[in-house]
């Protein structure tokens, strides 16, 4: 098993996949210059310190510099064997021009969605979420638009999904996901449940649908305009622009916080509903659940291959800057839908 390094939990402040330079968020999702060191012993007893800049995301309240050790330890214990929902033996193809058709209305949430619209009760009952089904594996999505400012200050809307992702064949978190034949997915603690509730966590290359290879090499080549990724067809992966436009969204005078569920310490003013789902560690256990969040971008680290752009949010966070961690480690996946 490869060894590798990963954010772990961290009590009281805290700050995912920082910059390790203090600077304004940029004016386009950046490829590389990020120097973040994130480090994990391992995740079954743990006492690391964090080190992230004051950042800032331009709009932010506040920013600050934060310094942060943890003791708590995630202790990794492994479970029943674990029948997936839904397997897939082809590969997904990429498509950044073809949208599905959605529906308008408001449903109430199936089974098969993880959305619980107690995160954001008054944004549901004014109608604010859409439904769609991706048409992979008949599970229902929430989405919603929002509108604010850009990484260049423009006005931008987006629509983006309200959950996270919840596609492919459960893998064992001690394995990597690197049978390019099919969309494999972790569960945290290898429990299906957690996926079914909180989505699916994914490597960087399973995430951009890629040669597993590339969490080993450098794939920049590979990488589209919309890159299409896991995501359904008509839709795409998140970039750190869409990101941005939900932080600087129209009616969020929250900031990030804005962009959490209230049961993961936020106001939801954007209806983004960030929830907590942790992470699994480059030594293939799994930490932080309930207490962050963690994704990756479309983009490497052009310096160093072996690393992908991403952002992290804890319960308490204020303020965040873009940042990059190896591609081993599995995150939360959001898609946005191509218009």
């Amino acid at each position: 098993m490869k060894k590798f390094f990963v954010l772990l939990t961290i009590a009281a402040l805290f700050v995912a996949c920082g910059d390790e330079s203090s600077s304004s968020a940029p004016a386009s999702d950046p490829s590389e210059e990020s120097s973040s060191s994130i480090e994990k012993t391992n995740e079954s007893s743990s006492s690391a310190t964090v080190k992230n800049s004051s950042s800032s995301v331009s709009g932010d309240k506040s920013s600050s510099s934060v310094k942060k050790e943890d003791s708590s330890s995630s202790a990794v214990k492994s479970s029943s064997s674990v029948t997936p929902k839904s397997s897939s033996s082809e590969e997904v193809k990429r498509s950044s021009s073809s949208i599905v058709a959605l529906s308008s209305s408001v449903v109430e949430p199936s089974s098969s969605s993880s959305f619980d619209k107690e995160f954001n009760g008054s944004l549901w009952r004014a109608g604010a979420y859409k439904a769609f089904v991706d048409p992979r594996d008949n599970r229902e999505y929430y989405y919603i638009q929002i509108t604010g400012k850009d990484t260049a200050g423009k006005a931008a809307t987006i629509k983006v999904m309200a959950e996270n992702l919840n596609v492919g064949e459960f893998v064992w978190g001690f394995e990597d996901q690197e049978d390019d034949s099919k969309i494999e997915r972790y569960c945290y603690k290898n429990d299906t449940a957690n996926c079914n509730k909180y989505g699916g966590l994914y490597q960087w290359a399973e995430m951009m649908q890629l040669p597993s290879r590339c969490n080993t090499e450098s794939c920049a080549d590979l990488i589209k305009p919309n890159h299409q990724g896991i995501c359904p067809s008509g839709w795409r992966l998140l970039t750190y622009n869409d990101y941005y436009i939900v932080v600087h969204a129209d009616n969020n005078e929250d900031g990030v916080k804005g962009t959490r569920a209230g049961c993961f310490g936020g106001s939801d003013d954007t209806g983004y509903s960030l929830v907590g789902t942790g992470i699994r560690t480059t030594e293939g256990g799994f930490d932080d659940f309930a207490e962050a969040t963690f994704w990756y971008y479309p983009v490497e680290q052009s310096s160093n291959p072996l690393r992908a752009s991403c952002n992290g949010m804890s319960r308490s966070q204020t303020t965040i800057s873009l940042g990059y961690q190896t591609k081993i480690s599995g995150t939360s996946v959001r898609c946005v839908m191509v218009e």
